[in-house]
């Protein structure tokens, strides 16, 4: 059970590392001035192998700082080394080369299957990449612009043999790395992934500004780290994601993680960026923050805390490939003109990894409160679904406030909504739940406390519906229509 010893401990984690990322940006000092390396910084001349060299001397030298100053550079594949800080100072511009001047790197190795997508699988032909390295940083107001990036998974699942030319992914990729810093920059149309850190270990993401249309953060396999003071804006993905895939050819869990102080929105590409913030139509999801859905190692010690979205889809928390989801925190997340849901928790069997092991999906210990949701879709309301015969466990919300649309129609209320099994698992594929408010299924232990609700049209639905739930409590609820209907 998370208790005030877990508590306690997951503050002494966050302090142990925001101490080691600390030091391993402070400890080395000296600076390499990328001009001094024959860069050139008029956006149209490839210059990246400066900065590589640049970056190899600094490395060489047992670490330091590479300043890339004020200018445009033009680049393919920045490979980043131990010991070394990438400083993009206020006015310096990356640009991503496009496609057509093969300045990417090779995309690694790889045998066997691949269980995940191949965004989560290769790292090398990304614009900034690192793998098995440590105490790395990229720091300063500079700009990236993954212009040159492909936002399509153009690696798919299946079998890949060896490398090959690439076009560029993603904009930041880190594997396996230790000791990682990235803060301040701003990221525009990042690529497939804006940032991806697979695999790391003790890592610091921090006052970055991220306007893209795929997805924004992804946090996958990690250990001790934490995101804070961020916005993502993501039209067409999910903005801050957690996931626990295969790509490290083993059950990883993504652990000790904490995402604070972000604001997650859902504009259109761009227009966050320059202030006029119009906002996508509603399609498949934008915004969020997330867990999951690639979930083989699941998730553990997740804390959320007073986050902010903005024309986002809810909260989602999805163990889905047998991984264990548990002990997970909100205190905090208001959303304005929330999409398609305000909350969701599930488990299923999509089982997307080895066909050998035998692991049930699960969820437990999950506590969600201080959480307003304005200008909410129709379509669903709080979903908390389990599986049969493995239900979610110790399941608790409380002091939320959703404003939904309202609308639900009386045949709503008898349809059968949709078990997850090995579905995807999205609400807008399942439809209208049978409940406005809350529709909880498949739950042992659920206790619904201070929550109030209002329609802005009437909404045929009852306020709250349980479909085998067993020891549950409800308390102080309040909404227009039916209280509870228990299936």
């Amino acid at each position: 059970m998370y208790n005030k010893k877990g508590m306690m401990r997951n503050k002494w984690i966050v302090t142990l590392l925001l101490l080691c990322v600390a030091i391993c940006v402070k400890a080395k000092t000296k600076e390499y001035n990328v001009m001094d390396y024959d860069a050139v910084a008029d956006g149209k001349t490839l210059t990246h192998g400066s900065i590589n060299r640049a970056i190899e001397a600094a490395a060489g030298n047992g670490g330091g700082r590479v300043v890339v100053p004020r200018g445009e550079y033009l680049c393919g594949s920045i490979r980043m080394k131990s010991g070394v800080e990438l400083h993009l100072a206020d006015g310096a511009k990356i640009i991503a080369a496009p496609e057509s001047m093969h300045a990417y790197d090779a995309r690694e190795p790889w045998e066997g299957p691949q269980y995940q997508d191949g965004g989560h699988t290769f790292f090398h032909n990304s614009l900034i990449w690192a793998d098995g390295e440590h105490d790395i940083a990229v720091t300063g107001k500079g700009f990236i612009d993954g212009v040159g990036l492909t936002k399509k998974d153009k690696e798919k699942a299946g079998i890949v043999q060896g490398g090959g030319v690439d076009t560029g992914d993603k904009s930041i990729a880190f594997k396996l790395c230790k000791n990682v810093k990235i803060s301040d920059v701003t990221i525009y149309r990042g690529g497939h992934f804006a940032i991806i850190v697979t695999g790391c270990e003790n890592t610091l993401i921090e006052g970055i500004t991220v306007d893209t249309n795929r997805d924004g953060v992804d946090i996958d396999c990690c250990k001790r780290l934490v995101i804070r003071n961020s916005v993502v804006n993501t039209s067409h993905d999910d903005a801050i994601v957690l996931k626990s895939s295969y790509a490290l050819k083993k059950v990883v869990p993504c652990e000790d993680v904490t995402v604070e102080n972000c604001t997650v929105t859902g504009y259109k590409c761009g227009t966050y960026l320059d202030g006029t913030k119009i906002p996508e139509p509603v399609g498949w999801v934008c915004g969020r923050i997330k867990l999951g859905t690639e979930s083989n190692g699941g998730y553990r010690n997740i804390k959320i805390k007073n986050c902010r979205g903005e024309y986002s889809s809810g909260l989602a928390f999805e163990s889905v490939d047998q991984g264990l989801m548990e002990n997970v925190r909100v205190d905090g997340m208001f959303i304005d003109h929330t999409h398609h849901y305000p909350i969701y928790i599930t488990t299923g069997c999509r089982n997307r990894g080895p066909e050998e092991r035998a692991d049930i999906s699960t969820g437990r210990d999950i506590k969600i409160k201080n959480v307003t949701c304005l200008n909410a879709d129709s379509i669903a309301g709080i979903i908390i679904t389990g599986m049969p015969g493995t239900p979610l466990e110790n399941i608790s919300i409380s002091k939320v406030r959703v404003e939904y649309a309202g609308g639900g129609r009386p045949e709503h209320v008898s349809r059968e909504y949709r078990e997850q099994g090995t579905n995807y698992p999205e609400p807008k594929f399942a439809g209208f739940t049978p409940s406005y408010g809350v529709y909880a299924r498949h739950v042992s232990g659920l206790k619904l406390s201070n929550l109030t609700f209002t329609t802005k049209r009437p909404d045929a639905r009852p306020m709250i519906m349980l479909d085998d739930v067993e020891d549950y409590s409800i308390r102080n609820v309040n909404g227009p229509g039916e209280r509870l209907v228990i299936k």
